[in-house]
Formats: structure tokens, C-alpha cells, sequence
């Protein structure tokens, strides 16, 4: 779980840093809308690594693979939803890059973002963590 708690960090760190570049470069930049979806990224971003570093503290007192996979499923959801987001926000930038094929991968890091918790709601349902 230590390196869940590096990754936690780098997504916390990485999310400020990405957060003050769309508030202040790629404000001037993009489109409203577009910027709204790069600050969606950010937020997810910032939501799950702290659901990640939470993942990491718990499982030191109530070791469970449910919990390790809450943290996986978490990790792999930031990097396909945000990701996704950070790059579809980028469109107009890019826009002769073919870009629209990353419109399909955002839902599916929403899905992993949803067995994460689904794995984190189990694990509390499992008696070695029934005293949390």
C-alpha cells in the first residue's frame, strides 16, 4: 500500500499543478465549455486520489484484497477518465489530431471509478473491518 500512497501524492500534486495551468493558460485558450471539462478532470482527479490515499490508510488496520482492488480500480479510472477529459478539453487545440476516440474511453474510466467504490462498499461488508 505504500506505493498506493506515492500514487495518491503524484495525483494529488499532479492535479494542483494541472488545476492552476487550466486556471490560468488554458484559460486564455479555450472555450468555456471545454474548460469546464478539463476542470472535471481536475476534480475527479482530486477526489480519487484522496479515495485513494483513505484506500491505503485502511487497509494498514483491515489488510483485504477488496480494498487493494478499490485502489487499482481507482488508479486506472483517474488515468482513463481524467486522462480522457484532459485530452478531449484539448480538441480544439489539436484539432488535427483525431481526438474523438478518447470521447469512448472517459466512460469507461467512470466505470472503473464505480468498481472502486463498489469494492470499497464490499470490503466494509466483510467481518475483519466491521469496526471501523
Amino acid at each position: 500500500m505504500r506505493n498506493y500512497i506515492r500514487l495518491a501524492a503524484l495525483f494529488g500534486l499532479t492535479a494542483v499543478i494541472l488545476g492552476a495551468f487550466g486556471a490560468h493558460a488554458l484559460k486564455l485558450l479555450l472555450s468555456t465549455e471545454m474548460l469546464q471539462v478539463y476542470h472535471t478532470g481536475v476534480e475527479y482527479q482530486f477526489y480519487h486520489a484522496i479515495a485513494i490515499l483513505l484506500v491505503a490508510v485502511l487497509y494498514k488496520h483491515y489488510p483485504s484484497s477488496l480494498l487493494n482492488r478499490a485502489a487499482f480500480f481507482f488508479t486506472i479510472g483517474i488515468i482513463l477518465f481524467s486522462g480522457s477529459l484532459y485530452i478531449l478539453s484539448l480538441k480544439e487545440l489539436l484539432a488535427f489530431l483525431p481526438l474523438k476516440i478518447f470521447g469512448v474511453v472517459t466512460p469507461i474510466g467512470g466505470v472503473f471509478f464505480i468498481l472502486g467504490w463498489l469494492s470499497l462498499l464490499v470490503s466494509s461488508k466483510k467481518s475483519d473491518v466491521k469496526n471501523i
